[in-house]
């Protein structure tokens, strides 16, 4: 039944026509999955006792092409291919799907058939899963939200026959008791966030989860595709609590960057990119860092080996880091202690301003919309800038943290000052005040400096900018203007950082 099992050449390969089909839910390319599977010590596909798991199969690329290479890997000691198929199959590959039509797809991927003891599948299971399993897990609500991966209830409180996207390796207490057996690899691309239902697209991170408790599992090796977004930021204490653990997890010995999504999962745009990263039980040291533009024969790297906490966050580009050392070398006070809070003035991006004044008292607010009246009773202003000269941009990154179509990136956009008795929405951030214009004036210079710009980049995986967000930016002498040429001369940068920063950071507009 397996003659020819895999050997043959799809064009295209199915898998690689579905590979775009979400941005939460994100279908992993056969290219991606090989070049997870090239991190991983070659010899345990020549080891029969080698056992797999991908816990969140979607479209079964990652069992597939593991079983592709046991089955070249185990043919000495398994010359006849059909026992090498069984064995493989039945005792080395398992996965866990993360609904019932991928399960149906992962089956029909691995095995051929999408009922692993259907009449066409390669291998003879005695029940329709295979080892390819899926159970129709319900949330646990608890005041609105699913216990476990913090689901809005209103959202996914469902009827029986629908999907509830409460995926079982995140749903109970016990992952080890899925299977009931160690596993040697976990390796996989987890779902990326569920609907917490907040307003507009807010959404609740659930990747994290999916690492946790493959650690909790303790494989041998563990591999995983995930949003980059952890390095510098993520929604709720959970996800500051998994940050702080993978900057200081000794086992993750490699980390593969990209900076753009696209570049890892084609037609695909997840803000802050995405990464995969090796996780070894027996290792404990530094992490080999991999800043990567693309997957196949001859991508762009840039590889380091460094630790992944030297800083708060992770800055992901080697290049950067490098010039990040030279400018906190000189010990400047950084301006994420001078920008204000988010939504400083407790002012919601919808509110506008009146045409007229009701009261002689009354602040000018400017809004995405403009500039109005507002009543000066509703501003909060507990540090007094009120009456102060304000430099401000906009909360939301230009270009929402991905690239333009020449690779470069704004970073800041809608840069302006607010006179005295001028307030601002939460649409912006204020990053600076002043008792005259003229600072204003020398600040905005600034902010419009690539080297300003590049540095506040660096701790950004998500749209948003926060006054955190300012740590590697130092505070300058605002008695004078600035430009790239003086602060390049400031710091010490070479020739080469010039010019990387010159290839990521477009002119202010």
């Amino acid at each position: 039944m397996a003659t020819n099992l895999y050997n043959t050449i799809y064009n295209p390969d199915v898998l690689s026509c579905i590979a775009n089909l979400s941005s939460d839910e994100v279908f992993t390319p056969p290219e991606v999955a090989n070049a997870m599977l090239d991190l991983l010590p070659q010899e345990l596909f020549s080891d029969p006792n080698t056992t797999f798991l991908d816990p969140a199969c979607k479209s079964g690329v990652f069992l597939r092409e593991i079983a592709k290479r046991l089955l070249k890997g185990l043919e000495s000691l398994y010359p006849d291919l059909q026992e090498r198929t069984e064995h493989i199959f039945k005792k080395q590959l398992f996965g866990i799907a993360i609904t019932e039509l991928t399960s149906h797809l992962s089956r029909r991927s691995l095995y051929c058939s999408r009922f692993a003891n259907g009449r066409y599948s390669v291998v003879g299971f005695e029940n329709v899963d295979g080892n390819v399993r899926f159970k129709n897990i319900r949330h646990r609500w608890q005041n609105g939200k699913c216990v476990f991966c913090g689901a809005s209830q209103k959202e996914y409180d469902r009827a029986d026959d629908l999907e509830t996207h409460a995926y079982e390796m995140i749903h109970t207490t016990r992952p080890e008791g899925i299977f009931n057996m160690k596993f040697d690899v976990i390796i996989g691309n987890p779902p990326y966030q569920l609907s917490d239902g907040g307003q507009a697209a807010s959404a609740k991170s659930i990747y994290h989860l999916f690492v946790e408790q493959a650690k909790k599992l303790m494989p041998r090796y563990l591999v995983m595709v995930i949003p980059a977004r952890w390095y510098t930021n993520g929604k709720g204490q959970g996800m500051n609590d998994f940050r702080n653990a993978m900057l200081t997890d000794r086992h993750i010995s490699h980390l593969v960057d990209f900076k753009n999504s696209a570049d890892c999962f084609p037609g695909v745009n997840i803000a802050g990119g995405v990464c995969y990263f090796l996780w070894e039980r027996d290792y404990k040291g530094r992490c080999e860092i991999i800043n990567a533009s693309g997957i196949g024969t001859d991508p762009y790297k840039d590889s380091e080996i460094r630790s992944l906490d030297e800083f708060e966050i992770l800055v992901r580009d080697n290049v950067a880091i490098r010039i990040i050392r030279k400018i906190l070398s000189l010990k400047e006070r950084p301006m994420s202690q001078i920008v204000k809070p988010y939504s400083y003035f407790s002012i919601r991006s919808f509110e506008r301003g009146e045409k007229k004044k009701a009261s002689i008292s009354d602040a000018v607010l400017l809004s995405s919309q403009g500039k109005g009246f507002y009543p000066l009773s509703k501003v909060v202003d507990k540090d007094k800038i009120v009456g102060k000269f304000k430099v401000i941009i906009t909360y939301a990154m230009s270009g929402g943290n991905k690239p333009s179509s020449d690779g470069m990136y704004q970073v800041v956009s809608s840069l302006q000052t607010l006179a005295p008795n001028e307030v601002c929405t939460e649409t912006y951030l204020v990053i600076n005040t002043f008792d005259n214009e003229n600072q204003t004036q020398n600040m905005e210079s600034y902010v419009r400096t690539k080297m300003f710009r590049f540095l506040l980049l660096q701790a950004l995986t998500s749209i948003h900018i926060t006054k955190d967000s300012f740590l590697f930016v130092p505070e300058q002498d605002f008695s004078k203007t600035w430009t790239d040429e003086e602060l390049n001369e400031k710091y010490g940068l070479t020739e080469e950082e010039i010019a990387f920063i010159d290839s990521m950071i477009k002119p202010m507009e």
